[in-house]
């Protein structure tokens, strides 16, 4: 499916499943996705959807975003879809507090520039 959409749809993908997140994680503690299943596989769907809308951007896109950390971010869907009983929940927690609100300015950043043309 790789160029079938554009690359600023996949990224209004990614976008929109951040949005998700947030709204999921709303006054939610760590220990929720530990017990609440349908939190936990809700915000590990989603990290899906971003792994994989980011696996299928053009290199391009890539390549004039450096800072953007694109190999671990698919490789952290990888993961998730492939060691789903090894999925370290601590690290999912970290992707939630610490790395979304990053990723996602830059996502919005990139969409930016998309606007521009």
């Amino acid at each position: 499916m790789k160029g079938k959409l554009s690359d600023e749809i996949r990224l209004l993908h990614i976008l929109e499943a951040i949005n998700f997140i947030e709204k999921f994680s709303m006054g939610r503690l760590k220990e929720d996705l530990d017990k609440d299943f349908m939190y936990r596989f809700s915000v590990e769907r989603q990290l899906e959807i971003i792994g994989e809308a980011t696996n299928n951007l053009s290199d391009s896109v890539k390549l004039n975003h450096p800072d953007v950390p694109w190999p671990q971010i698919i490789s952290f869907r990888n993961f998730i879809v492939h060691e789903y009983f090894g999925l370290d929940l601590e690290l999912v927690w970290s992707v939630i507090e610490k790395h979304l609100p990053e990723f996602k300015a830059q996502i919005q950043s990139i969409l930016k520039d998309f606007e521009k043309k």
